[in-house]
């Protein structure tokens, strides 16, 4: 993976579920539409701030599906002239961010594992109230943790989203779920 800009060490801040997430990622949407067109295969609120109730750091992701991520021609252009930056470039996935870095795009190839592992996760933290408590409650504790950066964090929430995968597979197995 490549870091554009190298490592950072950001603080982890938890917070309360806030209602207002829903519109700032209405009006991101809105932006990459204008900016890509039908470039743009979908365009997806995800992460923990797309989840009623849930806390989470107060950052916007966004699961941006493009016919090739890999075609960074149809797409990066675009999103640098909206204002996003290039964060991340690993093969299968890019990430641009705002700024203010309080939104994360993530750009994948529509139809990829990397789209319906996002979704499934959150479709299923929706659903299930054990699971979506739990992953809170690790959050938080984690948080309280000083990290060399924000991926280090993440990789140490990866033994639970594994676990809970698991069991959002099974779900979408037995109700024939598949990302709309």
């Amino acid at each position: 993976m490549e870091l554009i800009g190298g490592i950072e060490k950001r603080d982890i801040c938890i917070v309360d579920y806030d209602p207002t997430w829903r519109q700032r990622f209405a009006e991101e949407r809105a932006r990459i539409a204008r900016a890509l067109g039908t470039t743009a295969r979908r365009i997806d609120h995800i992460g923990s701030t797309s989840v009623p109730g849930l806390a989470a750091k107060p950052i916007i992701d966004i699961d941006l599906c493009v016919p090739d991520v890999e075609d960074e021609g149809a797409y990066l252009s675009s999103l640098l002239a909206a204002g996003y930056q290039l964060r991340v470039r690993e093969p299968g996935h890019r990430m641009v961010r705002t700024v203010q870095r309080d939104v994360h795009v993530h750009i994948v190839t529509v139809g990829s594992d990397w789209e319906r592992r996002q979704l499934l996760f959150r479709d299923w933290l929706r659903h299930d109230s054990r699971d979506r408590i739990a992953y809170e409650q690790l959050k938080r504790q984690l948080a309280q943790q000083n990290w060399p950066d924000t991926n280090a964090y993440a990789d140490a929430k990866g033994p639970l989203i594994a676990e809970i995968i698991q069991r959002a597979k099974a779900w979408a197995g037995s109700i024939g779920w598949t990302p709309e």
